[in-house]
């Protein structure tokens, strides 16, 4: 039966049958209509759904396979989420070399979208620390996927949206640490100019960079922000509580509004916790903010968010990246959730993954309809004529045409797709009927 199906930016809502799977070693159904691997659904747009078609649940595939706390290699199905994995290896000093803003996802999640995060710089992205994986294939086949063996398929399936097979389980590499705690500091910066300044002076000594930025600020504060960084350090510090916030119903507006956002920024911005230096910070909030907020996607109200994420070669980021604020703050719609980061040098080993060397802006915006859709295509101009892409992950409208200029190696992975494996937003962004 048909299920009402949205991901995590609640739009949009499609209809899709659901099946749940439970054992890596099962064969895959015989539909026929196609199939999508689908995790905890933490992406933001139709990456993850299906329309018409049928959907694969992998959080069933959720058991731990090997451990060797002497070397920290975790071996573990596609079901299992980074934070179940961080509360197995923590305890034993190691933690995942990289990690997005969301311990909520899974590992064949983070494969097939090559997630990234703060310190992408000195880490790269996820794929980087993936030792081999199982591809498990409509027709039976299975294939056992690594840079060294197979590694046609394991270029095409990292970053490749879950369309070349279902992920079956995971070899991954962990790095040693010292204990749940960062040690950094976190300060303002007024404008667009600063931030470029402070993240070149950081990248050096600190493994882990990120802003906020104020969307709304205009003028000489265009750009304004809240620049956080740090590194794994060995310290004593008391835990935080394990108590989440739960929002437990949907508002029927958004709370995020053009007359909630200047207040909410002016009051993030000048808060008294902006500022710290030599501060010692838990790994949950300085990674992973969000996740103490159970359902925060409701914040939204019925109509959801667009999520949008671009990124921007380094030689015209300072002047795109400028034009995005100014198009934003004019437009009176704005976004509390701004994310601005300078990506590394290191090249991703996936065919279709999104994270390349530039600077990368990633923005929530309350669906507002045609108003909202008008200014991310403005924000599109800016990325296409800069040479930049937008995160799949992170998208609900793209065009084809943007898609395609973002993606030039879309063909040519377009012969790794399982030809009974398909998603919304792949029929979307290139016109296929399947």
């Amino acid at each position: 039966m048909a299920q009402d199906t949205t991901s995590w930016g609640r739009w949009p809502r499609q209809q899709q049958s659901v099946t749940r799977l439970s054992s890596r070693f099962d064969a895959l159904p015989d539909a026929a209509v196609p199939m999508l691997p689908h995790g905890n659904g933490r992406s933001y747009g139709d990456v993850c759904l299906n329309q018409n078609g049928l959907l694969l649940k992998t959080r069933g595939l959720d058991r731990f396979i090997r451990f060797d706390p002497r070397t920290g290699v975790v071996e573990c199905e596609s079901g299992v989420l980074l934070r179940e994995i961080i509360d197995l290896v923590l305890p034993q000093g190691w933690f995942p070399p990289v990690t997005p803003g969301t311990a909520f996802i899974t590992v064949g999640g983070a494969i097939a979208n090559d997630v990234h995060g703060k310190n992408h710089h000195r880490m790269a992205s996820f794929s980087r620390h993936v030792l081999c994986f199982e591809l498990h294939r409509s027709d039976g086949a299975r294939y056992i996927c690594s840079p060294s063996e197979n590694p046609a398929w394991f270029g095409a399936t990292v970053g490749g949206l879950g369309l070349t097979g279902l992920i079956t389980y995971a070899r991954l590499q962990m790095r040693r640490v010292g204990g749940p705690w960062f040690r950094g500091d976190s300060q303002r910066f007024g404008n667009l100019d600063e931030f470029f300044a402070l993240s070149k002076a950081s990248d050096h000594d600190f493994e882990y960079t990120v802003a906020w930025v104020d969307c709304v600020a205009a003028g000489k504060q265009l750009g304004r922000g809240i620049f956080m960084r740090g590194n794994h350090a060995h310290g004593e510090g008391r835990e935080p509580k394990q108590s989440k916030l739960h929002l437990p119903f949907t508002p029927p507006l958004s709370l995020v509004n053009g007359l909630s956002l200047k207040m909410l920024n002016q009051l993030y911005y000048w808060r008294g916790g902006a500022v710290q230096d030599d501060a010692l910070w838990h790994y949950g909030p300085f990674l992973y903010p969000l996740d103490s907020i159970l359902e925060w996607n409701r914040i939204y109200g019925p109509r959801g968010f667009f999520q949008y994420q671009c990124v921007v070669p380094e030689q015209d980021a300072e002047r795109s990246i400028h034009e995005m604020l100014m198009r934003i703050s004019k437009s009176g719609i704005g976004s509390f959730l701004a994310v601005l980061k300078n990506f590394g040098t290191m090249p991703s080993q996936g065919l279709m993954s999104f994270a390349r060397p530039g600077t990368t802006l990633a923005l929530d915006f309350p669906n507002g309809g045609a108003k909202t859709l008008a200014l991310l295509e403005t924000l599109d101009d800016i990325t296409r004529e800069a040479g930049g892409a937008v995160y799949p992950a992170k998208d609900a409208r793209m065009s084809a045409a943007s898609f395609q200029r973002y993606f030039p190696m879309w063909r040519a992975f377009s012969a790794y797709i399982d030809p009974k494996f398909s998603s919304s937003f792949w029929r979307r962004v290139t016109g296929s009927t399947i």
